[in-house]
């Protein structure tokens, strides 16, 4: 006889069904775990053993098989340690041979038969309820699994819990989904003094989420504007936050089951390796720009990276999107994220500016942002320069917008865009995406963000004075279509266009003395 208990291995935030086998046969006593485990997986024996033991159970001197079906997929983590246990109780007649027969089984065992919390419940209960499973998890992972909507969930604190449930001797409660917990608190916009343009852009990015480059010399207030930017964006969708809490969740980062609609924000040092910045390792977990799903990564002192990593983001920045290549894995992770990075004009921090200029003249700054290259560059959509704050504008009272009306402001031109999106997918019975403006495929951004006859020969002329690459082009009519929202959410205009391209940098093929807002002939339409 076998029995079998239904588990789960992850790759990425798909939970894949583990079927495991345990079957007593005849021979040399002894106790193995096939089907492909890692070093976590083949420990399960020993912690299995002594939490029998702690119950007062004892394994019998026979040949024991374990089995993780199917033999081809990586089998890692403890969490195998609970289903390894209960197939054993199910063969021994502890319990009865049915007791599993409706749910999944994750959790790890301590060595007094304690059960204790695993990475990947959420997941793990998603999975489960999509076979019409219920889920056993310990008790600790049960706030969480309960995220998942209306299905059984056992959430035992130890396995003597669970076997006393199934002989009737106690009845376990269903958990309660974890808190929603609170958002974390926000410096706010007022605070800023000065860079009135950087301001703007700071609304721009958030109104359509636009990845955003701050350029200037210490001081400035490129961190202090990147860290407002989540006290301007709209909270997350019941859809969004389910996505995002996954990621969080294989990496074991949603204490006591409490989820937040507060849109993710990660800042790694610039030290990060590039396992840690996209994911990888021994069991492939997903990295900073996943942890940042439905959010912003802000990349702080951006030339001070890895080129390596930088580059590494390429993709997931067009596809929303990581796919992870290992000899013994191939995995993917959402990475739906909006960049904000900052940096200084050269590794002396001021550039040429006049009052404390680089002493080692233009070659380090080029130098300096040449460590960041091109295609990198491309993707992002607004370029500002963020220069130094002057001593009358310290000593000047706060004038700026609170974050709340410019929140105000972007909430609208989101719903704008979502209204829009939504509107043509069931007209057209299209794929739109989550219609932000910035996630625009090309056909549906020349239908969407196509400006009149003057703002078209405008960007023509741009495109062609700039060298603007095509991506740069579609990023173009993105920021203008995102700006026309914040306007009202009429056609594309002109002096749309005219802002789009004042935030474009000039492609190094472009004619000498040739840029977007340095050159002054595409003004932004707020200093006309």
């Amino acid at each position: 006889m076998v029995s079998r208990v239904t588990s789960f291995a992850f790759e990425g935030v798909e939970a894949r069904p583990v079927d495991v086998q345990v079957q007593f046969a005849g021979g040399q006593p002894a106790f193995m775990i096939v089907g492909l485990p890692d070093k976590a997986v083949s420990e399960a024996r020993e912690r299995v053993r002594a939490a029998l033991t702690a119950i007062g159970l004892g394994l019998p001197p026979k040949r024991i098989i374990v089995n993780l079906a199917p033999a081809d997929l990586p089998k890692d983590g403890g969490h195998f340690d609970l289903p390894i246990a209960l197939a054993l109780l199910m063969e021994l007649e502890a319990v009865p041979k049915d007791a599993a027969e409706r749910y999944a089984v994750i959790g790890e065992l301590g060595l007094d038969a304690g059960l204790a919390p695993v990475a990947g419940s959420l997941p793990a209960a998603v999975a489960a309820n999509a076979m019409d499973l219920g889920l056993i998890c310990p008790k600790a992972c049960g706030p969480e699994a309960a995220w998942a909507g209306a299905m059984e969930i056992l959430a035992p604190g130890s396995l003597i819990q669970l076997v006393n449930h199934f002989k009737g001797v106690q009845i376990l409660s269903p958990p309660a989904p974890g808190d929603l917990a609170d958002a974390a608190a926000v410096p706010d916009l007022k605070d800023v003094k000065g860079q009135e343009s950087a301001k703007r852009a700071l609304e721009v990015a958030a109104a359509g989420g636009h990845n955003l480059l701050l350029s200037g010399p210490p001081g400035s207030g490129k961190s202090m504007l990147a860290a407002r930017l989540p006290g301007l964006l709209p909270p997350m969708t019941a859809h969004e936050m389910l996505e995002a809490s996954m990621v969080a969740s294989l990496a074991g980062e949603l204490a006591e089951g409490r989820l937040s609609r507060a849109r993710p924000f990660r800042a790694p040092h610039h030290s990060a390796s590039m396992a840690a910045m996209v994911g990888g390792g021994a069991r492939v977990r997903p990295g900073e720009i996943s942890l940042a799903h439905h959010g912003v990564l802000f990349l702080d002192e951006l030339p001070e990276f890895a080129r390596s990593v930088v580059d590494a983001l390429r993709q997931p920045l067009e596809t929303g999107e990581i796919s992870i290549a290992r000899a013994n894995a191939h995995v993917r992770y959402p990475a739906k994220v909006q960049l904000v990075a900052a940096m200084n004009p050269c590794p002396c921090g001021y550039g040429k500016a006049a009052a404390r200029a680089c002493g080692r003249g233009p070659n380090c700054e080029t130098a300096y942002q040449a460590r960041i290259s091109g295609p990198v560059l491309d993707r992002i959509d607004l370029h500002v320069q963020t220069p130094a704050v002057t001593a009358a504008d310290l000593a000047a009272p706060a004038r700026g917008e609170a974050s709340a009306e410019v929140a105000a402001r972007v909430a609208a031109a989101r719903g704008a865009q979502a209204e829009r999106v939504a509107s043509l997918a069931k007209s057209a019975g299209e794929d739109v995406g989550d219609g932000l403006n910035a996630r625009l495929s090309p056909a549906l951004c020349e239908r969407l963000a196509a400006p009149d006859a003057d703002g078209a020969a405008l960007l023509s002329k741009a495109a062609e004075a700039m060298g603007l690459s095509a991506r740069g082009y579609y990023r173009v009519l993105r920021c203008a279509r995102t700006l026309a929202d914040l306007d009202g959410g009429g056609g594309v205009k002109r002096r749309h266009v005219a802002e789009a391209v004042s935030y474009r940098p000039a492609s190094p093929a472009a004619p000498a003395g040739v840029s977007g807002r340095a050159s002054g002939a595409f003004k932004p339409a707020y200093n006309s």
